[in-house]
């Protein structure tokens, strides 16, 4: 079983940075519940396939841009997670900047909030 920090990375890394549906999809497996309830700017989705179509549609937008952490990941009682990340050109400044908020239960991540902070 994944703990909390190696879900934060796997919903970073895997999902939301990974370009190939079909690693993005077993990376989806692995992280995420059944019925995960991703909350961001633009609204709520329910389920991994969802979740995956917004890291789908994001990275659709943004060819050669890359999400990279800003830092630890920071966990409570195993079953919240904190990660702060960026996003842009691999090699240039962000263009958006944020955290995720996790919820972990029975190993994988339930809830999930992105919070955009630049």
């Amino acid at each position: 079983m994944a703990t909390v920090a190696e879900l934060m990375h796997q919903n970073l890394f895997d999902i939301f940075n990974e370009r190939d549906p079909e690693r993005r999809g077993r990376a989806i497996a692995l992280t995420y519940a059944d019925d995960v309830v991703f909350h961001d700017p633009e609204g709520s989705v329910t389920g991994g396939r969802a979740v995956g179509d917004k890291a789908q549609a994001l990275l659709d937008q943004a060819p050669g841009f890359v999400f990279a952490a800003r830092g630890p990941v920071y966990t409570s009682a195993g079953s919240l997670g904190v990660l702060a990340w960026r996003f842009g050109p691999a090699d240039g400044d962000p263009v958006a900047t944020g955290m995720d908020v996790a919820l972990v239960e029975n190993g994988l991540i339930q809830t999930l909030h992105t919070v955009v902070d630049g």
